[in-house]
């Protein structure tokens, strides 16, 4: 029977521990990105300009369900923004750098906020829900054997 905090409404959804552990990393990835911002010298008013520009992968799914998920998760996963900040590094362009830690910046938020990678087959996080908070109701199958025989009954927890 699965422990409390293991149990999801929705396949791939993360809740308990393994949540909290990713929401840290979130904070942690958008806290030390910031920080190398600062130390760039770059104009802070590029990170509210440049914060959101990730999200405009989300017309992807104007294609279809499949392709924007795939444009999203490109545009959502750290290996695109690490590469962008190492050729940043290597050509000494810090605007290159400072756009780069903003990407990141953006990834570590939405790992904060709960959001994750996408399905190619829904709208949905992999990973996350935040509509779907700790401690909301969830339907767990308990199978029970009382005298009269086996029966699986769903019981709501909070």
């Amino acid at each position: 029977m699965p422990r409390a905090g293991t149990v999801s409404s929705a396949e791939g959804v993360v809740t308990g521990a393994p949540r909290r552990w990713l929401g840290l990393e979130g904070l942690l990835l958008l806290a030390g990105t910031l920080i190398a911002f600062g130390a760039l010298g770059q104009p802070w008013w590029l990170v509210p300009a440049a914060i959101l520009a990730p999200d405009i992968a989300m017309t992807g799914y104007l294609a279809g369900t499949r392709a924007g998920a795939h444009l999203y998760n490109l545009t959502h996963a750290t290996p695109l923004p690490a590469v962008m900040l190492g050729a940043g590094y290597w050509h000494a362009d810090r605007l290159v750098m400072a756009l780069a830690l903003i990407w990141l910046a953006h990834i570590g938020l939405d790992r904060l906020l709960g959001t994750g990678l996408k399905y190619n087959d829904r709208q949905t996080a992999r990973g996350q829900d935040p509509l779907k908070q700790e401690g909301s109701p969830v339907p767990v199958p308990v199978t029970v054997q009382p005298p009269a025989g086996r029966f699986t009954a769903y019981v709501v927890r909070t």
